[in-house]
């Protein structure tokens, strides 16, 4: 029996960075933004001993859905929405780089004050969550495993961008997820390659090889 999982339980977030791009006077909006995916610039991470490179690849996001975006605060659904698609106050932009973000923020003292740690630096990064359409990523591995590269050629959906606090997202800036993604593969992989072993030494002995 084939269990398929759940679009929440294939969800991934990433790490970016974020910067003021500019205040308009007039309408007292404050904008910021930066690129959320940059195409073709692979990234790599190291978890318990294993290499762990990722790209995502121009055209991956073709016929990704980015229609109901909001921009959140730590992906916290609690908190009210800064900015989204919807009404063109958060707009996303795909060009030969990757996916640019901006967002402008109305004037409430909530979004003053997260200007005011962003022009200062004390926040400096947002995350996105997303979903790889379901055959979307090939998986490499080399030195046994412990070397792997993922290629991301199609993401299915964006679910949101958010501002994230980096000293609590910093140490899962890949995400657990990711890498208990990476432990079902490889584990797969090892038990794929036991069975065709098995599989080989039933069939000699039949033959009465060995």
């Amino acid at each position: 029996m084939t269990t398929t999982k759940s679009n929440e339980s294939r969800r991934e977030q990433r790490i970016m960075n974020i910067e003021i791009i500019g205040e308009n006077a007039e309408s007292n909006k404050m904008t910021i933004g930066g690129y959320a995916i940059r195409f073709e610039s692979p990234q790599t991470y190291t978890y318990a001993g294993q290499s762990y490179t990722e790209v995502i690849h121009r055209g991956a996001l073709d016929k990704a859905d980015m229609k109901l975006v909001p921009l959140r605060y730590n992906h916290n659904d609690s908190v009210i929405v800064m900015a989204r698609t919807k009404n063109n106050s958060l707009r996303l932009i795909v060009d030969d780089l990757g996916l640019k973000i901006e967002a402008d923020l109305i004037d409430t003292q909530s979004n003053r004050d997260l200007y005011k740690c962003i022009s200062d630096g004390l926040i400096d990064e947002m995350s996105f969550a997303f979903l790889v359409a379901p055959g979307g990523d090939v998986w490499t591995y080399e030195d046994n495993y412990d070397k792997v590269t993922r290629e991301i050629n199609e993401i299915e959906k964006i679910y949101d961008v958010s501002v994230v606090d980096e000293a609590f997202y910093k140490s899962t800036s890949v995400t657990a997820r990711s890498f208990d993604q990476l432990a079902e593969k490889i584990n797969y992989k090892k038990e794929i390659a036991e069975l065709e072993l098995a599989k080989a030494k039933a069939f000699a002995i039949s033959k009465n090889v060995i």
